[in-house]
């Protein structure tokens, strides 16, 4: 079932917010070709083993692996126009009026 699929549910230790900003910022500093990437990238996560980080990694490719295959459901936004006239139905007012060059 294409709905239920989680490919990294359960998979390990819980990322904070700021743990994943740094594991995104250290794959952009350690590229595939850097000696010793895992460690290097878990040292600038801190608290994240180098297994841990490259189980992350995997999951983060299988997710996108995914989502590219149309395999991913789409997600369920609210309605914006219940939000009390805030949000987006003026920036569509606004997009719709866009002109790209």
């Amino acid at each position: 079932m294409a709905s239920s699929y989680l490919p990294c549910q359960g998979s390990g230790s819980s990322w904070t917010l700021k743990q994943n900003k740094l594991f995104e910022r250290a794959l952009a500093v350690y590229d595939r070709d850097t000696p010793d990437r895992w460690q290097n990238v878990a040292r600038a996560v801190g608290g994240k083993s180098a297994e841990e980080v490259k189980r992350h990694y995997d999951c983060l490719v299988a997710d996108l692996m995914y989502i590219e295959s149309g395999q991913a459901p789409l997600p369920n936004y609210r309605n914006p126009v219940n939000n009390g006239g805030r949000g987006y139905p003026d920036e569509q007012r606004l997009l719709k009026n866009l002109k790209l060059q």
